[in-house]
């Protein structure tokens, strides 16, 4: 019992919380409502009131049951007040004043002072509580009994009455068997009780002794079809009817005469209503709570009326923002991606081996003849541009994307140009021409001219090559042109390795400041939504609350317990993302002189174009895509629908395109399909991943060098592209 009671205290508890955060009017009926049952929940007592019109009798019923005058009657015939009637070793009386005062009196008498109507059947304003303490056995097993002002006299009185019904665990409703059930009783009968989950109701008619026979036993007919029509919620076995004539049964009880108490129907109604109380008290919960329900499901309603429409702005708000910071925090991973990507690229090229793989025999050569800075300008300069502007724009990507800084310029300086010092002149031949000197830089082309040059050329080529076998014995027994030839290959050789020393250097410096330019901070969140976050907390708190303490008492309700909504973290945050990177190629020290063990066979591959691999074909389409998704999600945050979260991507819809309106259009169309290789109608992901095979298949860059297959793959491209154009627009 006591663990039942701590739940409904806690539920009283919840009940007033839930109460507080819908500030309501202190006069409103709900308000009122919610503070009687609050009280009423944890009330030991059980409470038995008496309720009807005025003058029918409702204290004269009251007096009779406890065998005394103990309630003013006669002087006034309505009661003024709300008297509750306890158990006490003696008759007294206790007045609360709404000033907080309080009136003690021994007997009744003064409740013809405070607890009856005045002259202008007013209730006083001042009175708080009354309570009469009685001693008799009835009240002793812990029964409280109410009698209430009479109704459809003031709406003063009306209001009260309402109100105290619901402190009621069993009501009397007193009937004038004279006028039997008027249309305001019918009335109060439905609102005040049953809408409110008031079921426990007992009819008595009173006057019944005033008419004749034959009307008694018109009245009694009628009475039973009341009763038959009001689905009382008693014990088994219990009658919710029953005929009390009040004053007669008062006289018999101050008489003591048991003849006349029986036959005034008052014996057989204590008799019941005893056995009534012995069933109802100690399962009061059931009494009661129907009545909770009732409350908290309009403490629900109105506080769902508040929640719901604060709960819908702030996700609404929620939701655009978290689609915006998806789309930034997706656009940022993907530049990062390139840019890393792109920086690896060009931090690969620029080791030392990689760079005389790939240039020292052609810069060897080109300084043997005199052409360095052309070479330089030309082809090695063109070749490091092309690479920086690749990793380079995707900083320039995310300075457009996010507005946060402003990139600086990746600039890598070149060296001064090698310089060779020529040996002196054999004295044994004549195959140089002039006497011996030095030539700084690339000025060596005016002592290598003509059949020495040549010469000296093709021993680059050949020291460089040790592994190829070559036809041309005079070439190895020259060693006095391999000996240049060997200077300018160490002069280029230290070129390349100041550079990348150098460069790489500058790399890394410029990756560290780099990567934190890809980045976005989160954006404050407006003021007004943050109040409105404040006060729905507590208002969700609360509904949430209510719900699991009527769950703890069996009451079942159709409502869903909200789901919390985050806090908006206000504070500076930025999202940068910052993966651990695998670097492809190792690093090596620049410092460190390396012969590359492949070279080009001949210095004639200089001129000749080096047809691509396909891994860095594949690598261009990849910086395509790339660039694509990064485009579509700019438009996304340009879009007011993109913010909904709602609206899907059209690269991500499987659905098919809509069906073109002219002949000439599905020509188009089909044919499109066709040269993809797709079945009409596929989707446009389809579409996507067909075109993507068929570009890494037929990219031109895998046929330089082939001249006809290389006119077929530029061809083929032409087809491919007008057909993607055509199947993603439409």
């Amino acid at each position: 019992m006591e663990q039942q009671y701590e739940s409904y205290r806690d539920l009283a508890d919840s009940l007033k919380s839930a109460s507080a955060l819908l500030n309501l009017e202190r006069k409103s009926q709900l308000h009122q409502d919610i503070i009687t049952i609050c009280n009423h929940l944890v009330n030991p007592s059980f409470r038995i009131a008496v309720f009807g019109p005025f003058n029918h009798g409702k204290s004269t019923l009251l007096n009779a049951i406890l065998g005394n005058r103990t309630l003013p009657i006669d002087l006034i015939p309505t009661t003024g007040a709300a008297i509750t009637i306890k158990y006490g070793s003696d008759v007294r009386t206790r007045i609360m004043l709404v000033d907080g005062t309080e009136i003690f009196r021994s007997g009744t008498e003064v409740l013809q002072q405070f607890a009856i109507l005045d002259g202008n059947r007013q209730m006083r304003k001042d009175v708080a509580s009354v309570e009469v303490f009685c001693p008799h056995p009835f009240l002793e097993t812990g029964v409280e009994l109410l009698d209430l002002p009479g109704t459809n006299d003031r709406d003063e009185q009306d209001n009260l009455v309402r109100e105290q019904l619901l402190s009621a665990d069993l009501v009397i409703q007193l009937l004038d068997a004279r006028k039997l059930m008027t249309l305001s009783e019918r009335e109060n009968l439905r609102d005040w009780l049953l809408d409110r989950g008031i079921k426990t109701v007992i009819f008595v008619a009173n006057f019944m002794n005033l008419l004749e026979p034959d009307e008694q036993k018109q009245v009694q007919n009628r009475l039973r079809f009341v009763a038959e029509s009001f689905r009382s919620e008693l014990p088994p076995g219990f009658s919710n009817l029953y005929r009390v004539d009040a004053l007669p049964a008062l006289r018999a009880r101050l008489k003591g005469d048991v003849a006349a108490a029986n036959s005034s129907g008052l014996v057989a109604f204590e008799t019941a209503l005893q056995n009534i109380m012995g069933i109802l008290q100690p399962n009061r919960g059931s009494v009661r709570l129907p009545r909770v329900e009732a409350i908290a499901s309009q403490i629900q309603f109105s506080l769902k009326a508040k929640i719901d429409p604060i709960a819908i702005e702030i996700k609404s708000f929620d939701d655009k923002q978290n689609t915006k910071i998806e789309i930034k925090q997706k656009a940022a991973n993907l530049i990062y991606k390139g840019f890393t990507t792109s920086l690896e690229e060009l931090r690969d090229w620029l080791t030392l081996p990689k760079l005389l793989t790939k240039y020292q025999a052609d810069a060897a050569v080109a300084l043997a003849e005199n052409n360095f800075k052309n070479w330089q300008t030309n082809i090695f300069k063109k070749d490091l541009s092309q690479l920086q502007f690749a990793t380079v724009k995707w900083l320039d990507q995310a300075y457009e994307f996010f507005q946060e800084e402003r990139p600086q310029d990746l600039l890598i300086p070149f060296p001064s140009e090698p310089q060779v010092i020529l040996p002196s002149k054999p004295s044994n031949t004549d195959d140089l021409s002039e006497p011996a000197s030095i030539a700084v830089g690339g000025g060596i082309g005016w002592f290598l001219g003509g059949p020495v040059g040549a010469t000296v050329v093709g021993s680059i080529s050949y020291l460089l090559n040790k592994n190829i076998q070559t036809q041309d014995e005079q070439l190895a027994k020259e060693s006095d042109h391999q000996e240049v030839a060997k200077l300018c290959i160490t002069a280029i050789e230290d070129y390349f390795s100041r550079f990348s020393s150098q460069a790489l250097s500058i790399l890394n410096e410029y990756e560290q400041k780099s990567e934190k330019l890809i980045c976005f901070e989160f954006s404050q969140e407006p003021l007004e939504i943050t109040n409105k976050r404040e006060i729905l907390q507590p208002l969700q708190n609360s509904f949430n609350q209510l719900l699991r303490e009527l769950e703890k008492v069996k009451i079942l309700s159709n409502h869903q317990p909200y789901k919390e909504i985050l806090k908006y973290s206000n504070t500076n945050r930025k999202y940068s993302p910052q993966p651990k990177r695998v670097r492809t190629s190792p690093q090596k020290d620049p410092g460190v002189k390396q012969q590359p063990e492949n070279i080009a066979k001949n210095s004639q591959t200089r001129v000749k174009s080096v047809s691509p691999r396909p891994e860095e074909v594949e690598a261009k389409f990849r910086d395509w895509e790339l660039n694509e998704e990064i485009g579509r999600m700019k438009a996304e945050m340009q879009s007011p629908d993109s913010q909904t979260g709602k609206k899907q991507n059209p690269t991500q819809s499987n659905k098919a395109p809509n069906q073109p309106k002219t002949q000439t259009e599905k020509d188009k169309i089909t044919r499109a399909y066709s040269i993809l290789g797709l079945q009409a109608n596929a989707s446009l992901a389809e579409v996507k991943q067909a075109y993507r095979t068929l570009v890494k298949k037929w990219h031109p860059d895998l046929f330089v060098g082939k001249p006809q297959l290389l006119k077929q793959a530029q061809e083929k491209m032409l087809l491919l592209n007008e057909a993607y154009t055509i199947l993603s627009e439409k």
